[in-house]
């Protein structure tokens, strides 16, 4: 019995094993050779995540009600867990394919249009295919959005090429190791859409490297835009920091100057303040971290999108590596410093708060020493004290007990049973000290033992 549910359970594994295996190695995007063709028409638009855990398990949701409201055959669509497609078919022979792909921080819509006609003319802006409009806003922050047109034809001069290119500045390249070229200025247009304009004279290269060279420019945009997004708030919280730091200079001047002579209630409106600011930084600090710590690898996925395009000069242009890298250089680098910066300023705030405790401990000791010296003396005059009570109280039983005893010796007198009642009460006094004595002992030792020998009582 027990190899026989160990047979089933390996058995269960393995298809788990292979399962998982299959999903590794599966290419979600491998429909678009099937789908796509040149000429073609395309907009990528990203929306950073505010929360992504929270927002990606919805914006699949999102993309399955855009295929709903469309009206895409299931036939024609997948949505799986990070990446989704849907294709329609209008009576033309034209092509909409609709693609949803979810990543770490953000997610992103990419639409294509094909036309049935390979020499369909298409130009920027809004897509041509029949009665398309996007149906709803997205969720998140928009990060970029992109208007790539795939001509088969050889580039235009650069006068077209200005006039159908909004911005001061044209970049182009020639790329992929081929006869294709892009072109674009890296400034959005009047729907707020960077367009690139990617040529070559033959279509067969153009499709070979289509989906790659979609992916790039989507990837090289998203990327760079994500470095740069948190960058107005990277500058406000330099500022804040060079204040906090400026500030725990002077404080740190101030409690060096005057630690030796300071109070307790200095040293706590000390303790107050300091750690009121290391809360303030604390707290820019994570804040800041969860924005920029991502930079790093945003910035090495930029560069290697770079490598990828395997630009070449096309003059008189510039080539689009020099623009992004110009936006990017460094920016990646100053993340790092500043938050290296934060930490130093947290690390110093920690010692000179520990510093000031340390101070407090020292002034606690010599409080307690000094309290201890007091109890101590304390202590002696009141063991004194209680000896001189003691003492007293002898005297004052003795006395009561040999004027009680005087008044038992006059009684006997009078019955004539003694001489003398004066030298009786005389020979009475040092009985009555004892007695005295005797009971002080006694009740000392009855107290000790009640309240003394017992401590949970």
């Amino acid at each position: 019995m027990r190899t026989r549910l160990s047979t089933k359970g390996d058995q269960l594994l393995t298809g788990d094993r292979q399962e998982f295996l299959q999903r590794v190695h599966e290419r979600p995007k491998r429909f678009l050779q099937e789908w796509i063709a040149v000429p073609a028409h395309i907009h990528h638009t990203a929306y950073r995540m505010s929360d992504p855990p929270a927002q990606r398990p919805q914006s699949r949701v999102e993309f399955q009600h855009l295929l709903q409201c469309l009206e895409v055959p299931d036939s024609d669509s997948d949505v799986s867990e990070k990446f989704g497609y849907g294709v329609l078919h209008a009576v033309s022979g034209d092509r909409l394919i609709l693609v949803w792909e979810a990543h770490t921080e953000y997610y992103s819509y990419r639409v294509w249009h094909i036309p049935h006609e390979p020499t369909a003319p298409l130009d920027f802006g809004p897509l041509t295919f029949p009665e398309f409009q996007f149906p709803f806003c997205p969720l998140g922050t928009r990060v970029n959005a992109l208007d790539i047109l795939i001509r088969p034809v050889s580039i235009p001069p650069t006068a077209e090429l200005r006039a159908r290119i909004p911005g001061r500045h044209l970049y182009a390249s020639r790329i992929f190791g081929k006869e294709i070229s892009v072109a674009t200025s890296f400034t959005p247009d009047a729907l707020a859409r960077e367009r690139y304009l990617t040529s070559s004279t033959s279509p067969e290269a153009l499709l070979q490297q289509l989906a790659q060279l979609v992916d790039t420019f989507a990837n090289l945009e998203n990327y760079y835009h994500l470095i740069l997004l948190p960058f107005p708030e990277f500058s406000l919280a330099v500022d804040q920091i060079h204040d906090f730091e400026q500030r725990h200079l002077k404080q740190r001047q101030l409690i060096t100057t005057q630690l030796n002579k300071a109070t307790s209630e200095t040293l706590l409106d000390w303790v107050t303040v300091l750690t009121e600011d290391f809360m303030n930084v604390s707290r820019l600090a994570e804040a800041m971290r969860y924005k920029l710590s991502a930079a790093a690898p945003y910035d090495a996925i930029v560069r290697a999108n770079l490598q990828t395009l395997q630009e070449r000069p096309l003059a008189p242009f510039r080539p689009l590596s020099s623009y992004v890298l110009s936006r990017i250089s460094g920016v990646a680098g100053g993340y790092h410093q500043f938050l290296r910066r934060i930490d130093a300023l947290q690390s110093d705030f920690e010692a000179t708060i520990a510093v000031i405790r340390t101070r407090v401990d020292f002034l606690l000791q010599d409080q307690n020493v000094n309290l201890l010296t007091s109890v101590d003396k304390t202590t002696k005059s009141q063991a004194i004290l209680q000896h001189t009570v003691e003492g007293l109280s002898v005297i004052v039983i003795s006395y009561y007990l040999s004027g009680l005893a005087n008044y038992i010796f006059k009684a006997i007198q009078g019955l004539g049973w003694i001489g003398d009642a004066d030298f009786a009460t005389a020979l009475f006094v040092p009985v009555s000290i004892v007695i005295s004595v005797t009971s002080i002992m006694v009740g000392r030792k009855v107290i000790n033992k009640r309240f003394f020998s017992n401590p949970s009582r």
